[in-house]
């Protein structure tokens, strides 16, 4: 089983289309920004955070970095960033997500999302939150 890509994962209150633009600005790359109104999340989001960031993904040939505002609450200094996990498979997400929770506490099961993925969220037994995602292949979706 190969080993799955680690990507951090930035959070913002109401500012990460100005921080991802600015950081692609600085790095160069490729900016993808994907807006809470135009998801099926769009209706656990207050309507004055419809146009924030849902998930942004800014990609160079040498590293990945991902960011969203957040839907649900204020973000503090020390809570605005997580580890990604990308995954090749679903044993593999099962696996680490069951590895990486132990202990810890689990924040928001895997289940399957409109993305086309198995997500979960988590925070392990030292305090540090991690997001793991599979990506589904599209006959699986």
């Amino acid at each position: 089983m190969s080993t799955p890509q680690l990507v951090p994962y930035l959070t913002f209150n109401g500012t990460c289309q100005e921080a991802m633009t600015f950081y692609q600005q600085c790095l160069g790359g490729e900016l993808m920004l994907q807006r809470f109104a135009d998801t099926p999340a769009a209706e656990r989001v207050a309507a004055d955070a419809q146009q924030n960031i849902m998930h942004s993904i800014l990609t160079t040939d040498t590293f990945t970095l991902m960011a969203s505002d957040s839907g649900m609450g204020t973000v503090a200094r020390g809570t605005m960033m997580s580890l990604s996990l990308n995954c090749h498979s679903p044993e593999q997400i099962q696996e680490l997500f069951g590895k990486l929770s132990a202990d810890g506490t689990v924040t928001m099961p895997l289940e399957d999302t409109f993305w086309g993925a198995t997500f979960g969220i988590l925070i392990d037994r030292f305090g540090i939150d991690w997001m793991l995602n599979y990506d589904k292949p599209a006959a699986q979706q």
